[in-house]
Protein backbone atom coordinates (compact mmCIF):
# COMPACT_ATOMS: atom_id res chain seq x y z
CA UNK A 1 0.00 0.00 0.00
CA UNK A 2 1.48 3.33 -1.07
CA UNK A 3 1.00 6.39 1.11
CA UNK A 4 0.73 9.70 -0.71
CA UNK A 5 1.32 13.09 0.90
CA UNK A 6 -0.54 16.11 -0.46
CA UNK A 7 0.66 19.65 0.11
CA UNK A 8 -1.84 21.95 1.79
CA UNK A 9 -2.56 25.16 -0.11
CA UNK A 10 -4.67 26.80 2.58
CA UNK A 11 -3.93 27.41 6.18
CA UNK A 12 -5.87 25.45 8.83
CA UNK A 13 -9.08 27.15 9.82
CA UNK A 14 -9.77 28.65 6.40
CA UNK A 15 -6.88 31.15 6.47
CA UNK A 16 -5.34 32.63 3.34
CA UNK A 17 -2.53 30.74 1.66
CA UNK A 18 1.04 32.03 2.11
CA UNK A 19 2.14 34.78 -0.23
CA UNK A 20 4.89 34.23 -2.76
CA UNK A 21 8.38 35.74 -2.27
CA UNK A 22 7.78 38.05 -5.23
CA UNK A 23 4.63 39.40 -3.63
CA UNK A 24 6.40 40.04 -0.31
CA UNK A 25 9.26 41.74 -2.16
CA UNK A 26 6.81 44.05 -3.95
CA UNK A 27 5.03 44.86 -0.69
CA UNK A 28 8.32 45.68 1.03
CA UNK A 29 9.30 47.91 -1.90
CA UNK A 30 6.03 49.83 -1.74
CA UNK A 31 6.37 50.14 2.01
CA UNK A 32 9.87 51.58 1.52
CA UNK A 33 8.52 54.01 -1.07
CA UNK A 34 5.85 55.21 1.33
CA UNK A 35 8.34 55.63 4.14
CA UNK A 36 11.05 57.39 2.11
CA UNK A 37 8.98 59.69 -0.09
CA UNK A 38 5.70 60.22 1.76
CA UNK A 39 6.27 59.97 5.50
CA UNK A 40 9.65 61.71 5.25
CA UNK A 41 8.49 64.23 2.65
CA UNK A 42 8.46 67.20 4.99
CA UNK A 43 10.78 65.95 7.73
CA UNK A 44 12.87 68.85 9.03
CA UNK A 45 16.54 68.04 8.48
CA UNK A 46 18.71 71.12 8.73
CA UNK A 47 21.90 70.88 6.70
CA UNK A 48 24.76 70.64 9.22
CA UNK A 49 27.92 72.66 8.95
CA UNK A 50 31.02 71.07 7.53
CA UNK A 51 33.69 69.73 9.86
CA UNK A 52 36.86 71.81 9.85
CA UNK A 53 39.31 69.25 11.24
CA UNK A 54 40.42 67.98 7.84
CA UNK A 55 43.98 68.15 6.49
CA UNK A 56 43.27 71.39 4.61
CA UNK A 57 40.74 73.23 6.79
CA UNK A 58 42.75 72.83 9.98
CA UNK A 59 45.53 74.95 8.42
CA UNK A 60 43.23 77.93 7.86
CA UNK A 61 43.24 80.90 10.24
CA UNK A 62 40.54 81.03 12.89
CA UNK A 63 38.12 83.34 11.05
CA UNK A 64 38.47 81.54 7.74
CA UNK A 65 38.02 78.20 9.48
CA UNK A 66 34.70 79.38 10.89
CA UNK A 67 33.59 80.52 7.45
CA UNK A 68 34.74 77.27 5.85
CA UNK A 69 32.20 75.41 7.98
CA UNK A 70 29.44 77.01 5.86
CA UNK A 71 30.87 75.68 2.58
CA UNK A 72 27.95 73.25 1.87
CA UNK A 73 25.41 76.05 2.31
CA UNK A 74 27.42 78.37 0.05
CA UNK A 75 27.65 75.69 -2.67
CA UNK A 76 23.87 75.14 -2.63
CA UNK A 77 23.22 78.89 -2.77
CA UNK A 78 25.61 79.19 -5.71
CA UNK A 79 23.78 76.35 -7.48
CA UNK A 80 20.48 78.14 -6.84
CA UNK A 81 21.85 81.32 -8.43
CA UNK A 82 23.05 79.35 -11.47
CA UNK A 83 19.59 77.78 -11.83
CA UNK A 84 18.04 81.25 -11.51
CA UNK A 85 20.28 82.62 -14.25
CA UNK A 86 19.51 79.70 -16.58
CA UNK A 87 15.77 80.03 -15.91
CA UNK A 88 15.54 83.77 -16.57
CA UNK A 89 17.93 84.31 -19.47
CA UNK A 90 16.09 84.61 -22.79
CA UNK A 91 12.86 83.49 -21.13
CA UNK A 92 9.59 85.30 -20.71
CA UNK A 93 7.96 85.97 -17.34
CA UNK A 94 11.24 85.75 -15.45
CA UNK A 95 9.53 86.75 -12.18
CA UNK A 96 7.56 83.48 -12.28
CA UNK A 97 10.25 81.16 -13.63
CA UNK A 98 12.93 82.39 -11.22
CA UNK A 99 11.24 81.30 -7.95
CA UNK A 100 10.20 77.97 -9.49
CA UNK A 101 13.88 77.22 -10.20
CA UNK A 102 15.36 78.63 -6.99
CA UNK A 103 13.01 77.55 -4.19
CA UNK A 104 13.42 73.75 -4.63
CA UNK A 105 17.22 74.10 -4.54
CA UNK A 106 17.18 76.22 -1.37
CA UNK A 107 14.64 73.90 0.27
CA UNK A 108 17.16 71.03 0.13
CA UNK A 109 18.97 72.63 3.08
CA UNK A 110 16.01 72.06 5.45
CA UNK A 111 13.61 69.51 3.88
CA UNK A 112 15.45 67.45 1.23
CA UNK A 113 12.61 65.05 0.31
CA UNK A 114 10.11 67.91 0.25
CA UNK A 115 12.46 69.76 -2.12
CA UNK A 116 12.24 66.84 -4.56
CA UNK A 117 8.44 66.96 -4.58
CA UNK A 118 8.50 70.74 -5.00
CA UNK A 119 10.82 70.36 -7.97
CA UNK A 120 8.52 67.73 -9.50
CA UNK A 121 5.54 70.08 -9.10
CA UNK A 122 7.43 73.17 -10.30
CA UNK A 123 8.58 71.47 -13.52
CA UNK A 124 5.12 71.24 -15.22
CA UNK A 125 4.03 74.58 -13.70
CA UNK A 126 6.92 76.34 -15.44
CA UNK A 127 6.09 74.92 -18.88
CA UNK A 128 3.32 77.41 -19.82
CA UNK A 129 5.61 80.38 -19.08
CA UNK A 130 8.58 79.22 -21.14
CA UNK A 131 9.37 78.86 -24.82
CA UNK A 132 6.76 76.57 -26.30
CA UNK A 133 9.19 75.45 -29.02
CA UNK A 134 12.05 74.74 -26.65
CA UNK A 135 13.09 71.62 -24.78
CA UNK A 136 10.37 69.32 -23.44
CA UNK A 137 9.38 68.40 -20.73
CA UNK A 138 12.05 70.29 -18.74
CA UNK A 139 12.72 73.95 -19.39
CA UNK A 140 16.41 74.90 -19.06
CA UNK A 141 15.89 76.34 -15.57
CA UNK A 142 13.79 73.35 -14.49
CA UNK A 143 16.45 70.98 -15.88
CA UNK A 144 19.21 72.64 -13.82
CA UNK A 145 16.95 72.87 -10.77
CA UNK A 146 15.84 69.23 -10.81
CA UNK A 147 19.33 67.89 -11.47
CA UNK A 148 20.71 69.97 -8.59
CA UNK A 149 17.92 68.82 -6.27
CA UNK A 150 18.53 65.16 -7.12
CA UNK A 151 22.26 65.57 -6.42
CA UNK A 152 21.83 67.32 -3.07
CA UNK A 153 19.09 64.95 -1.93
CA UNK A 154 21.24 61.97 -2.93
CA UNK A 155 24.02 63.28 -0.69
CA UNK A 156 21.66 63.86 2.23
CA UNK A 157 19.46 60.72 2.07
CA UNK A 158 19.79 56.98 1.72
CA UNK A 159 20.44 55.35 -1.70
CA UNK A 160 17.02 53.62 -1.66
CA UNK A 161 15.20 56.96 -1.56
CA UNK A 162 17.36 58.26 -4.40
CA UNK A 163 16.48 55.24 -6.52
CA UNK A 164 12.78 55.97 -6.01
CA UNK A 165 13.30 59.63 -6.96
CA UNK A 166 15.11 58.72 -10.15
CA UNK A 167 12.34 56.24 -11.02
CA UNK A 168 9.64 58.87 -10.52
CA UNK A 169 11.64 61.31 -12.62
CA UNK A 170 11.82 58.74 -15.42
CA UNK A 171 8.07 58.06 -15.20
CA UNK A 172 7.30 61.78 -15.42
CA UNK A 173 9.53 62.25 -18.44
CA UNK A 174 8.16 59.23 -20.28
CA UNK A 175 4.51 60.17 -19.61
CA UNK A 176 5.08 63.81 -20.56
CA UNK A 177 6.70 62.84 -23.84
CA UNK A 178 4.10 60.21 -24.62
CA UNK A 179 1.01 62.25 -23.81
CA UNK A 180 2.01 65.85 -24.55
CA UNK A 181 5.28 65.80 -26.48
CA UNK A 182 4.01 65.22 -29.99
CA UNK A 183 4.25 68.91 -30.98
CA UNK A 184 7.83 69.40 -29.82
CA UNK A 185 10.89 68.83 -31.94
CA UNK A 186 13.32 67.94 -29.14
CA UNK A 187 12.90 66.28 -25.79
CA UNK A 188 15.37 66.14 -22.91
CA UNK A 189 14.11 63.17 -20.92
CA UNK A 190 17.00 61.04 -22.17
CA UNK A 191 19.71 63.56 -21.23
CA UNK A 192 18.05 64.11 -17.84
CA UNK A 193 17.97 60.39 -17.06
CA UNK A 194 21.51 59.72 -18.29
CA UNK A 195 23.14 62.69 -16.56
CA UNK A 196 21.20 62.19 -13.33
CA UNK A 197 22.01 58.46 -13.32
CA UNK A 198 25.74 59.20 -13.65
CA UNK A 199 25.59 61.80 -10.88
CA UNK A 200 23.56 59.56 -8.58
CA UNK A 201 25.92 56.65 -9.27
CA UNK A 202 28.90 58.78 -8.26
CA UNK A 203 27.13 59.91 -5.09
CA UNK A 204 26.17 56.32 -4.25
CA UNK A 205 29.78 55.19 -4.66
CA UNK A 206 30.82 58.04 -2.36
CA UNK A 207 28.21 56.92 0.19
CA UNK A 208 29.47 53.34 0.07
CA UNK A 209 33.08 54.40 0.43
CA UNK A 210 32.33 56.71 3.36
CA UNK A 211 30.32 53.98 5.08
CA UNK A 212 33.17 51.52 4.55
CA UNK A 213 35.67 54.01 5.99
CA UNK A 214 33.45 54.54 9.02
CA UNK A 215 33.19 50.80 9.56
CA UNK A 216 36.94 50.39 9.21
CA UNK A 217 37.56 53.23 11.67
CA UNK A 218 35.08 51.76 14.14
CA UNK A 219 36.64 48.32 13.74
CA UNK A 220 40.13 49.73 14.27
CA UNK A 221 38.94 51.47 17.42
CA UNK A 222 37.39 48.26 18.73
CA UNK A 223 40.49 46.29 17.78
CA UNK A 224 42.78 48.75 19.56
CA UNK A 225 40.55 48.65 22.64
CA UNK A 226 40.50 44.84 22.61
CA UNK A 227 44.26 44.71 22.09
CA UNK A 228 44.83 47.04 25.02
CA UNK A 229 42.40 45.07 27.15
CA UNK A 230 44.04 41.77 26.18
CA UNK A 231 47.47 43.18 26.97
CA UNK A 232 46.20 44.33 30.35
CA UNK A 233 44.75 40.90 31.10
CA UNK A 234 47.94 39.18 29.98
CA UNK A 235 50.00 41.43 32.22
CA UNK A 236 47.68 40.77 35.15
CA UNK A 237 47.94 37.07 34.45
CA UNK A 238 51.73 37.29 34.50
CA UNK A 239 51.66 39.18 37.79
CA UNK A 240 49.22 36.65 39.26
CA UNK A 241 51.49 33.78 38.22
CA UNK A 242 54.53 35.39 39.78
CA UNK A 243 52.68 36.20 43.00
CA UNK A 244 51.32 32.68 43.07
CA UNK A 245 54.86 31.31 42.94
CA UNK A 246 56.08 33.76 45.61
CA UNK A 247 53.20 33.14 48.03
CA UNK A 248 53.22 29.39 47.39
CA UNK A 249 56.93 29.27 48.21
CA UNK A 250 56.45 31.10 51.52
CA UNK A 251 53.42 29.03 52.48
CA UNK A 252 55.36 25.84 51.74
CA UNK A 253 58.21 27.06 53.96
CA UNK A 254 55.73 27.84 56.76
CA UNK A 255 54.20 24.37 56.51
CA UNK A 256 57.60 22.63 56.54
CA UNK A 257 58.92 24.67 59.47
CA UNK A 258 55.71 24.12 61.45
CA UNK A 259 56.02 20.38 60.89
CA UNK A 260 59.71 20.26 61.84
CA UNK A 261 59.55 22.64 64.82
CA UNK A 262 58.31 20.12 67.45
CA UNK A 263 61.26 17.83 66.70
CA UNK A 264 63.74 20.61 67.52
CA UNK A 265 62.50 20.91 71.07
CA UNK A 266 63.09 18.15 73.61
CA UNK A 267 59.84 16.94 75.19
CA UNK A 268 57.64 19.72 73.77
CA UNK A 269 54.39 20.31 75.65
CA UNK A 270 51.21 19.02 73.98
CA UNK A 271 49.91 22.57 73.60
CA UNK A 272 52.97 23.51 71.53
CA UNK A 273 52.66 20.41 69.33
CA UNK A 274 48.98 21.16 68.80
CA UNK A 275 49.74 24.79 67.92
CA UNK A 276 52.36 23.80 65.36
CA UNK A 277 50.02 21.18 63.91
CA UNK A 278 47.32 23.81 63.57
CA UNK A 279 49.77 26.18 61.87
CA UNK A 280 50.79 23.47 59.44
CA UNK A 281 47.17 22.52 58.68
CA UNK A 282 46.23 26.14 58.03
CA UNK A 283 49.28 26.66 55.82
CA UNK A 284 48.54 23.54 53.78
CA UNK A 285 44.85 24.54 53.48
CA UNK A 286 45.77 28.07 52.40
CA UNK A 287 48.28 26.71 49.89
CA UNK A 288 45.67 24.32 48.45
CA UNK A 289 43.07 27.10 48.18
CA UNK A 290 45.63 29.43 46.62
CA UNK A 291 46.53 26.88 43.99
CA UNK A 292 42.87 26.17 43.31
CA UNK A 293 41.90 29.83 42.88
CA UNK A 294 44.98 31.24 41.15
CA UNK A 295 45.77 28.08 39.23
CA UNK A 296 43.18 29.01 36.62
CA UNK A 297 45.42 31.80 35.34
CA UNK A 298 48.08 29.35 34.28
CA UNK A 299 48.14 28.26 30.67
CA UNK A 300 48.08 24.56 29.97
CA UNK A 301 51.71 24.64 28.88
CA UNK A 302 52.87 26.90 31.72
CA UNK A 303 55.50 25.53 34.05
CA UNK A 304 56.65 27.23 37.20
CA UNK A 305 60.25 28.39 36.92
CA UNK A 306 62.85 26.29 38.68
CA UNK A 307 64.88 29.33 39.71
CA UNK A 308 63.53 31.71 42.35
CA UNK A 309 61.87 34.92 41.21
CA UNK A 310 64.37 37.76 40.64
CA UNK A 311 64.92 40.53 43.18
CA UNK A 312 66.85 43.80 43.28
CA UNK A 313 69.94 41.82 44.21
CA UNK A 314 69.87 40.39 40.66
CA UNK A 315 69.94 43.79 38.97
CA UNK A 316 73.65 43.57 38.18
CA UNK A 317 73.02 40.62 35.89
CA UNK A 318 70.21 42.53 34.17
CA UNK A 319 72.39 45.62 33.72
CA UNK A 320 75.20 43.48 32.32
CA UNK A 321 72.82 42.05 29.72
CA UNK A 322 71.59 45.45 28.54
CA UNK A 323 75.17 46.75 28.41
CA UNK A 324 76.04 43.87 26.10
CA UNK A 325 73.07 44.92 23.94
CA UNK A 326 74.66 48.36 23.50
CA UNK A 327 72.93 50.42 26.19
CA UNK A 328 75.17 52.45 28.44
CA UNK A 329 73.54 52.33 31.89
CA UNK A 330 74.68 53.24 35.38
CA UNK A 331 73.11 52.35 38.71
CA UNK A 332 72.93 54.64 41.72
CA UNK A 333 71.72 53.38 45.10
CA UNK A 334 70.89 55.74 47.95
CA UNK A 335 69.77 54.97 51.48
CA UNK A 336 70.36 51.94 53.65
CA UNK A 337 69.96 48.80 51.56
CA UNK A 338 67.62 46.37 53.29
CA UNK A 339 65.60 43.32 52.41
CA UNK A 340 62.08 44.18 51.25
CA UNK A 341 59.02 41.95 50.81
CA UNK A 342 59.51 39.63 47.89
CA UNK A 343 56.50 41.05 46.02
CA UNK A 344 58.04 44.53 46.17
CA UNK A 345 61.46 43.23 45.15
CA UNK A 346 59.98 41.31 42.20
CA UNK A 347 57.86 44.27 41.00
CA UNK A 348 60.80 46.66 41.29
CA UNK A 349 62.99 44.31 39.25
CA UNK A 350 60.32 43.94 36.55
CA UNK A 351 59.77 47.70 36.36
CA UNK A 352 63.48 48.37 35.85
CA UNK A 353 63.63 45.54 33.31
CA UNK A 354 60.71 46.90 31.28
CA UNK A 355 61.96 50.50 31.42
CA UNK A 356 65.39 49.48 30.11
CA UNK A 357 63.75 47.35 27.40
CA UNK A 358 61.76 50.39 26.31
CA UNK A 359 64.96 52.40 26.15
CA UNK A 360 66.60 49.80 23.91
CA UNK A 361 63.51 49.75 21.69
CA UNK A 362 62.64 53.43 21.44
CA UNK A 363 65.97 55.20 22.06
CA UNK A 364 68.76 53.09 20.53
CA UNK A 365 72.19 54.41 21.32
CA UNK A 366 71.04 56.54 24.26
CA UNK A 367 72.41 56.24 27.79
CA UNK A 368 70.29 55.35 30.81
CA UNK A 369 70.47 55.79 34.56
CA UNK A 370 68.81 53.63 37.21
CA UNK A 371 68.33 55.23 40.62
CA UNK A 372 67.20 53.16 43.59
CA UNK A 373 66.34 54.93 46.81
CA UNK A 374 65.70 53.08 50.07
CA UNK A 375 63.67 55.57 52.06
CA UNK A 376 61.72 55.36 55.26
CA UNK A 377 58.41 53.74 54.40
CA UNK A 378 59.10 52.61 50.85
CA UNK A 379 61.30 52.18 47.83
CA UNK A 380 61.87 54.79 45.15
CA UNK A 381 62.82 54.00 41.56
CA UNK A 382 63.81 56.36 38.77
CA UNK A 383 64.82 55.13 35.35
CA UNK A 384 65.71 57.91 32.91
CA UNK A 385 67.31 57.85 29.49
CA UNK A 386 68.58 60.59 27.23
CA UNK A 387 67.40 61.38 23.70
CA UNK A 388 68.38 58.98 20.92
CA UNK A 389 71.48 60.23 19.10
CA UNK A 390 70.09 59.13 15.72
CA UNK A 391 66.27 59.25 15.59
CA UNK A 392 66.31 57.78 12.08
CA UNK A 393 67.31 54.40 13.56
CA UNK A 394 64.08 54.17 15.56
CA UNK A 395 61.71 51.62 14.07
CA UNK A 396 57.94 51.76 14.67
CA UNK A 397 56.83 49.31 17.32
CA UNK A 398 53.23 48.01 17.18
CA UNK A 399 53.36 47.10 20.86
CA UNK A 400 54.22 50.58 22.07
CA UNK A 401 52.57 51.51 25.34
CA UNK A 402 52.00 47.98 26.64
CA UNK A 403 55.10 48.06 28.82
CA UNK A 404 53.88 51.20 30.57
CA UNK A 405 50.54 49.46 31.14
CA UNK A 406 52.30 46.51 32.82
CA UNK A 407 54.35 48.80 35.05
CA UNK A 408 51.26 50.71 36.14
CA UNK A 409 49.51 47.44 36.96
CA UNK A 410 52.34 46.38 39.25
CA UNK A 411 52.48 49.78 40.95
CA UNK A 412 48.70 49.85 41.43
CA UNK A 413 48.77 46.36 42.91
CA UNK A 414 51.18 47.58 45.61
CA UNK A 415 49.28 50.87 46.22
CA UNK A 416 52.21 52.83 44.83
CA UNK A 417 52.60 55.87 42.63
CA UNK A 418 54.08 56.16 39.16
CA UNK A 419 54.75 58.88 36.62
CA UNK A 420 56.09 58.43 33.10
CA UNK A 421 56.76 60.96 30.39
CA UNK A 422 59.28 62.74 28.25
CA UNK A 423 62.01 64.89 29.76
CA UNK A 424 62.95 68.40 28.69
CA UNK A 425 65.94 67.19 26.66
CA UNK A 426 63.87 64.71 24.64
CA UNK A 427 64.52 61.63 26.76
CA UNK A 428 62.11 59.59 28.85
CA UNK A 429 61.68 59.14 32.58
CA UNK A 430 59.86 56.60 34.74
CA UNK A 431 59.53 57.43 38.43
CA UNK A 432 57.97 54.96 40.87
CA UNK A 433 57.39 54.85 44.60
CA UNK A 434 56.44 51.54 46.23
CA UNK A 435 55.29 51.83 49.87
CA UNK A 436 56.62 49.33 52.39
CA UNK A 437 55.15 49.03 55.87
CA UNK A 438 57.53 49.70 58.76
CA UNK A 439 58.37 46.83 61.09
CA UNK A 440 56.51 48.41 64.05
CA UNK A 441 53.39 48.71 61.83
CA UNK A 442 53.56 45.00 61.10
CA UNK A 443 53.81 44.18 64.79
CA UNK A 444 50.84 46.39 65.53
Amino acid sequence: MTETTHSQTTLPGGGAKPRSPEYRLAVDALRGLRQDLIHDAFAYRLLPRMRVDGPLTRRLPGRLRELAAWTPHAVICAAALIALFIATVDQGLALLLGPLAVLPVLLTMVRPVGAFWLSMVATPLALPFGDQWGEWPWLPGSFACHLTVLTVVAVRTRPRAVAWMWTLTALYGILAETLFGSGHYSTNTGPMLVVSALVLLAVTVWHIRRHAEQEVTAQQTVTAHERSRRTLLEERTTIARELHDVVAHHMSVVAIQAEAAPYRVENPPPELEKAFATIRENAVAALTELRRVLGVVRAEDYEAPDAPQPTLADLEGLLANVREAGLGVEKVVTGAVRELPQGVELSAYRIVQEALSNTLRHAPGASARVEIGYVLGGLGLRIVNGPPPNPGLIKPSPGAGHGITGMRERVTMLNGEMTAGQTDDGGYEVAVFLPVALPDEDDA
